[in-house]
């Protein structure tokens, strides 16, 4: 049985997701689990929402924790990236507090933007510093990185280290069951065909039984049914023919388009949640405090509606508390999630042929991209791994749009990799939401704020 490493096993509610889909596949129950982790309260928590798991399937996998990664990493057939760097405090909220300083908001701030650049420059040393273990104690060991930025980080590991990874999220697949919902077409009948980069693909076919569904799409916008939370990405769809794959909110700080300091009403018009990224890590450490309260004490009388109030007052929405309602509960026993992690840990074992979207190194995948770039196109996984498809030339004004994204991204990378601080000056220069906001001096003083803010978080840079 494989052994598979998660790395940032702390992410309790995400962990736990990525274990069940493993566990519903009775060819991997017997796989040995290695959590990994740098704090051992979560760890242990982690620990046992897992062995609840496994019981809860009448499983009886293996499971270790391991505080030491090389330990983890030790013989490892997989490893699970899923870790974020310098958390929510300090890292993100310097992230966010410093830009707002310049008069620069954001609303995830974990892909491009100056938010991004950051992420990025904290976390590709993590991965570089980790690739000498894997050289050695996993050189075959295959790496599912789930860590944000995805593009940049995936980029670097591809171009500085000989670690066979792909990265992997679900934006594709995500999005493809949002719009069957609001076109009222069972997800299972729909085919795609979808290219681009992570968060900024685009689908260039969208079908049931070979019809075009993209005048269904419209059809929601002639009907005045756009949802309020949606607006961004179907105003894209009206001027650039594709639907975009990443949500509103995170599409909003791609382009320098729809946040702007003197235009209020266009925050208002397309319903753009700023700081969104904030919020969502609030209601994230209060539900894992309502997990560890519970999973600490199991045979205590716990009122669970009391502690689900933490998350209102951490701004929770419906949806998010239905999530830890149904964590708490075990309402989500057993139910696989759509991420794609174990979907390819169970075709490369048994050889069962599936279709994935992963991102992967620009070797002749899309034609009018650069080469070196990191794309996100459909991959066959079966026994000989992870076998991207061609696509050919996406749309010009698609392609386009996304070499906006691709310069930043390419240029975070370069800093990254030679320490050359100037490179991350060009990569904020030339990020679309940043100059849309800032001058050139601005941008400068910005980047020089957020290296001095995180302090030892960042290598140094010359």
């Amino acid at each position: 049985m494989p052994k598979i490493v998660f790395l940032g096993a702390g992410s309790t509610v995400f962990a736990k997701d990525l274990l069940t889909d493993i566990l519903t596949f009775p060819e991997l129950a017997d796989a040995t689990i290695a959590l990994h982790d740098i704090n051992p309260d979560r760890l242990e928590t982690t620990l046992k929402v897992g062995m609840g798991v496994a019981m809860s399937m009448g499983l009886n996998p293996t499971l270790e924790v391991h505080l030491d990664r090389r330990a983890a990493l030790d013989g490892a057939d997989y490893v699970i990236g899923m870790f974020q760097v310098g958390g929510y405090e300090p890292c993100t909220v310097t992230d966010f507090e410093v830009a707002k300083r310049f008069g620069l908001r954001q609303t995830i701030g974990d892909t491009l933007g100056i938010g991004g650049i950051m992420r990025a420059l904290r976390t590709i040393p993590v991965y570089l510093d980790m690739r000498q273990d894997m050289a050695e104690l996993c050189p075959d060991g295959l790496l599912l990185n789930y860590v944000n930025p995805m593009a940049m980080v995936t980029w670097a590991i591809n171009r500085a280290t000989a670690i066979n990874t792909v990265g992997l999220c679900h934006s594709v697949q995500g999005t493809a069951a949002q719009l069957a919902e609001v076109i009222d077409v069972p997800l299972e009948e729909i085919n795609y065909l979808c290219a681009g980069i992570n968060h900024m693909a685009f689908y260039l076919r969208f079908e049931r039984n070979g019809q075009n569904l993209y005048p269904q799409i419209q059809k929601v916008i002639d009907e005045g049914r756009i949802p309020d939370w949606n607006r961004v990405r179907f105003d894209v769809f009206q001027r650039l023919g594709y639907f975009v794959t990443e949500s509103s909110e995170h599409f909003a700080e791609y382009v320098p388009w729809y946040i702007k300091r003197d235009r209020p009403d266009l925050i208002e018009h397309y319903n753009i949640p700023l700081d969104e990224y904030l919020r969502r890590c609030k209601v994230q450490i209060a539900g894992w405090e309502v997990a560890h309260q519970v999973i600490a004490d199991p045979g205590a009388e716990i009122d669970q509606e009391a502690l689900l109030k933490n998350l209102v007052a951490a701004g929770a929405i419906d949806q998010e508390i239905q999530y830890v309602r149904d964590f708490l509960t075990g309402a989500d026993a057993g139910q696989r999630s759509r991420e794609y992690g174990a979907y390819i840990i169970h075709a490369i074992e048994t050889g069962q042929p599936r279709v994935i979207y992963g991102n992967v190194m620009n070797s002749g995948l899309i034609d009018n991209l650069p080469r070196e770039a990191c794309v996100e196109v459909p991959c066959l996984v079966d026994k000989n791994g992870i076998q991207p498809t061609q696509v050919g030339s996406l749309p010009p004004q698609l392609a386009a749009l996304i070499q906006t994204n691709i310069n930043v991204q390419s240029l975070t990378v370069e800093a990254a990799l030679t320490g050359k601080r100037e490179h991350i000056y060009h990569a904020a220069l030339l990020d679309p939401h940043t100059a849309a906001e800032l001058d050139p001096d601005q941008i400068y003083a910005l980047v020089d704020a957020m290296i001095e803010a995180h302090g030892e978080w960042l290598p140094d840079f010359r």
